[in-house]
């Protein structure tokens, strides 16, 4: 009975000590939280293993996390995927309808939101002032200098190029003018008003040439002969020649003095300012201008524009990661946590593993106890 006692207080006693070294070994990885002096002398093992060795484990988490965890294949594979791509483009799309395309704001309200005011008036007051800007401009290059001088030399050779066949025109009409009856009326009444001013003269050329309707004939004859000739063409193509030269020399403020500039402009710019009504125009939609936008943007813009990001996002994945400075960051985030703080968060994920080492330390000191017990009771019965 008395061997059975020692064996089991050997085992108390060495389960206790396996137990207790064990929890305080525990403890001491994260007690004290501080160095702990007496006077200038620092008890040794004091602070705990972890806060002592802080600033190495959060430059070891940090290198971890960045080089295990958040990697940039990792993001990679978890953000940039044809599914995430998918809903990013979706979600562009929905906002852009939903914000723009369909919106009930006006192009007013957007240029409002921009800090815009008033554009309308101030857009139709500057338009006026360039439109009364320009035509004044024109009014005083359309009557400064010769007719040569403003109008543009492919317009003069042009015009002169046209002579000949506004001469074969007029000929042309002629002809057929003094062909026809009101042109044999016209000769009838020169011929008899000629003669009849001339009194006897005039009668006795009547009775010469007998009824005036024959000298008609023989004198509309002489016209037609007249008109077709080669030489007549000739003179009247000289003549419009002429005519043209000496127009071109000839100043166009002369030529223009009375035409009514003014009443011209403000026919220009009341036209203007009926076709501008920007507030009107203003005072729409988006949709309204661009009915098939939504349609269009999901089809062209947005595929194109997630498709754009999501490469680009891909390519400066690893250099982004790297500014950023990932392992800094949690570096600095460990460093500034309180002991107590990180003592929760690891207690809080092993605390179960924690309690199991110490209950593993006392059966271990507990084995070790019935063990020396055992050799204890062997010395002494040998």
């Amino acid at each position: 009975m008395g061997i059975l006692w020692t064996l089991l207080f050997m085992a108390f006693i060495g389960a206790l000590i396996g137990g207790l070294t064990n929890h305080l070994a525990i403890k001491m990885l994260f007690r004290p939280h501080e160095a702990k002096y007496i006077g200038k002398w620092r008890l040794p093992f004091t602070p705990g293993l972890i806060p002592k060795r802080r600033d190495e484990l959060a430059v070891q988490l940090g290198k971890t996390v960045t080089n295990y965890l958040l990697t940039p294949e990792t993001f990679r594979k978890k953000l940039l995927t044809p599914d995430m791509e998918k809903k990013a483009e979706d979600f562009l799309q929905q906002k852009l309808e939903q914000h723009i395309l369909l919106s009930d704001k006006t192009l007013n309200d957007w240029l409002n939101t921009a800090g815009a005011m008033n554009v309308a008036e101030k857009a139709e007051r500057k338009v006026l002032e360039v439109l009364d800007a320009q035509l004044n401009a024109v009014r005083v290059k359309m009557t400064t200098g010769s007719v040569e001088e403003v109008l543009p030399q492919k317009w003069r050779v042009e015009a002169a190029g046209r002579i000949p066949a506004i001469t074969t025109y007029i000929l042309g009409r002629s002809e057929t003018y003094f062909e026809s009856d009101e042109g044999k009326a016209m000769f009838h009444k020169m011929i008899d008003d000629f003669l009849a001013s001339k009194g006897t003269l005039g009668s006795m050329v009547n009775m010469f040439f007998g009824e005036s309707e024959s000298l008609v004939v023989k004198v509309q004859r002489e016209a037609l002969k007249f008109v077709a000739a080669q030489g007549t063409y000739d003179l009247v193509n000289t003549i419009i020649l002429n005519e043209w030269e000496k127009l071109q020399k000839r100043p166009v403020e002369e030529l223009l003095s009375g035409f009514d500039w003014d009443g011209l402009f403000n026919s220009v710019r009341s036209y203007a300012e009926k076709e501008l009504v920007l507030e009107a125009r203003l005072n729409k939609t988006i949709q309204d201008y661009w009915p098939a936008g939504a349609e269009w943007t999901a089809v062209n813009l947005t595929p194109a524009l997630t498709s754009f990001a999501f490469e680009q996002a891909e390519k400066q994945m690893e250099i982004s990661l790297h500014k950023l400075k990932l392992d800094d960051m949690v570096r600095e985030q460990v460093d500034a946590f309180p002991v107590a703080i990180l003592e929760d968060l690891v207690l809080g994920i092993s605390r179960r593993e924690f309690k199991m080492i110490t209950v593993l330390g006392a059966f271990l000191g507990g084995l070790i106890g019935i063990v020396q017990g055992l050799i204890v009771l062997a010395t002494n019965l040998s």
